[in-house]
C-alpha cells in the first residue's frame, strides 16, 4: 500500500483500538482500493479516505424496559449513521448479545459500499442493541422495541435514516418498532422502516431477497467461469431468512443443499435438506435446528456451540454459503474446505470470512462472492419497498423479484468490470470494493468538504 494508505490505516487503528471487527473491514477495503489511489493523487489532498472511515454520526443510548417478572432491565442501543453521500442513511438493526460499537461500525462501513453497488439512492448506516430476543416472550420483545424506538425516533425518518431488520430483528420486531414510531410521530410514514409486513406497507419478496439475491450473484459468477449450480452439492451456515431463502433458490436452480446450521450445531442430510421441515422449525416454532432429527432421524447432527471451527465446514461439498454471522470461516476452516474440493464461496452474511480465509481461497483458485456485493439483494429490495411507500403503490412478487435479479446481475457486472480494469480478473472481492469506492470518492469530490 502507498504511504497515504498506510497513514490512514495507522491513524484509524489508533483511534479505534478496541474495535477489531471495524478495523478488519477497513483494512480489507484499503488494501483493495490501493490501485485506485495510485492514479488519483488528489484523493489524499481531499482526505477522501479519512472522511470515508469516520462515521458522520454515532448515537448511543440506554434502553430501559420491564420484563414479565416486573424487573427493570437496561440494555444499550446504537445507531451509527456512517455516510449519506448518495441518499438517506440505510441499514439494519441487530439485536444480539454480541452487539457492541465495533460490530455496529463494521456493519455500517460495509453498508456504505453495499448500498453504493446497488445503484440506488441510499447511504449507509447500522444500529442495534445487546438485547437478546431468544427466550423472551412476545410481550417482553414488544416492551423492549417500544423503549428502543422511544429514543431512536429522534434520529430517523424516511428522508433521513431508514432502519430495517438484521439478526434478531424480523417482521415481529419491525412491527413493534413501526407501531411505536407511528404513535410518537402521530403520522404514517411508511418509508421510515423497511422489512414491514405486506399488510401495512411492506414489500412482497423482501424476506426472500437477500437469499435469492445471493444465488443470482452466484449464478452469474459461476457462469463467468464456465460453471453452473446444477448438480452441485451445497452447505449453508445459518438457518435464518438469508440461509432459508438461499437454500430455496439453490434447490430451484438444481443444486442439492446437504447441510444447514444454527448457533448450536449443524444438520447433515446427504439425501438433501427438506426445506419445508427447516421452515417449520425456524419460522413457525422458533426452535433449534437439531429438531430436524425428529422428522429425519437418519440425518447427522454435529454440535458446534463455542467452536472456533464450526463442524459444518468439515462436510465435503462443491459450494459453501456462510449465511450466519461475521468471521464464520477462519483459516483452519478455509483449509479444510479447499482440501475437500470446494469451488466457490458465497457470502450471505456480512464479512463471514476472515481476511486470512479469503486470501487462502483466492490463492487456491476458489471463487469468492463478497458479502458487500453478493448479499446486497436485501437492502436493494428495501429500497424498492421505500419507493413503493412513496408511490402508495405495490408491485407483485414477480415484479420485485425481476427487479432484484436485474440489480444483482448489474452488481456482478460492476464487480467483474472493475476487477478486469485493475488487472485482478476473477477477484470479485477487490472488484466490489473498487467499484463502490469509485462512486463514493467521486460523490465526495462533487459535494465538497463536508
Amino acid at each position: 500500500m502507498s504511504n497515504y494508505l498506510n497513514k490512514v490505516l495507522k491513524d484509524t487503528k489508533k483511534k479505534n483500538l478496541k474495535e477489531p471487527e471495524f478495523l478488519q473491514a477497513v483494512n480489507e477495503v484499503l488494501q483493495s482500493v490501493s490501485p485506485v489511489i495510485d492514479i488519483h493523487p488528489e484523493y489524499e489532498k481531499l482526505a477522501i479516505l479519512e472522511r470515508l472511515v469516520e462515521p458522520e454520526r454515532i448515537i448511543m443510548f440506554r434502553v430501559p424496559w420491564v420484563n414479565d417478572k416486573g424487573k427493570v432491565i437496561v440494555n444499550r442501543g446504537y445507531r451509527v449513521q456512517f455516510n449519506s453521500l448518495i441518499g438517506p442513511y440505510k441499514g439494519g438493526l441487530r439485536f444480539h448479545p454480541s452487539v457492541n460499537l465495533s460490530i455496529i461500525k463494521f456493519l455500517g462501513f460495509e453498508q456504505i459500499f453495499k448500498n453504493a453497488l446497488t445503484g440506488l439512492p441510499i447511504g449507509g448506516a447500522k444500529g442495534g442493541s445487546d438485547f437478546d430476543p431468544k427466550g423472551k416472550s412476545d410481550f417482553e420483545i414488544m416492551k423492549f422495541c417500544q423503549s428502543f424506538m422511544t429514543e431512536l425516533y429522534r434520529h430517523i425518518g424516511q428522508d433521513v435514516d431508514v432502519p430495517a431488520g438484521d439478526i434478531g430483528v424480523g417482521a415481529r420486531e419491525v412491527g413493534y418498532l413501526f407501531g411505536q414510531y407511528k404513535r410518537i410521530r402521530n403520522a404514517y410514514e411508511g418509508g421510515v422502516l423497511t422489512g414491514k409486513d405486506v399488510m401495512y406497507g411492506g414489500s412482497l419478496a423482501r424476506k426472500e431477497a437477500t437469499g435469492y439475491g445471493l444465488m443470482y450473484f452466484m449464478r452469474e459468477m459461476l457462469a463467468a467461469d464456465n460453471k453452473s449450480l446444477k448438480g452441485k452439492t451445497v452447505i449453508i451456515s445459518g438457518s435464518g431468512n438469508v440461509a432459508i431463502y438461499a437454500c430455496e433458490k439453490c434447490q430451484a436452480m438444481g443444486a442439492k443443499v446437504i447441510a444447514m446450521s444454527d448457533s448450536n450445531g449443524c444438520i447433515y442430510d446427504k439425501s438433501g435438506i427438506d426445506l419445508d421441515c427447516v421452515k417449520q422449525i425456524k419460522e413457525v416454532q422458533r426452535g433449534r435446528i437439531k429438531e430436524y432429527l425428529k422428522t429425519y432421524p437418519k440425518a447427522v447432527y454435529m454440535e458446534s456451540k463455542g467452536s472456533a471451527n464450526p463442524p459444518i465446514w468439515s462436510i465435503k461439498a462443491d459450494i459453501a454459503l456462510p449465511c450466519a454471522t461475521q468471521n464464520d470461516i477462519g483459516i483452519d476452516s478455509a483449509k479444510l474446505l479447499v482440501k475437500n474440493g470446494v469451488i466457490a464461496i458465497g457470502e450471505g452474511a456480512n464479512m463471514p470470512c476472515t481476511i486470512e480465509a479469503t486470501e487462502y481461497f483466492l490463492a487456491n483458485g476458489v471463487l469468492v462472492a463478497p458479502a458487500k456485493a453478493a448479499n446486497a439483494g436485501g437492502v436493494a429490495t428495501s429500497a424498492i419497498e421505500m419507493s413503493q411507500n412513496s408511490m402508495r403503490y405495490y408491485y407483485t412478487f414477480e415484479e420485485v423479484d425481476k427487479k432484484l435479479e436485474q440489480i444483482m446481475v448489474n452488481i456482478f457486472n460492476e464487480c467483474k468490470n472493475a476487477s478486469e480494469e485493475f488487472k485482478c480478473k476473477g477477484n470479485y472481492v477487490v472488484g466490489a470494493n473498487i467499484a463502490a469506492f469509485k462512486k463514493l470518492a467521486e460523490a465526495m469530490k462533487m459535494q465538497g468538504v463536508v
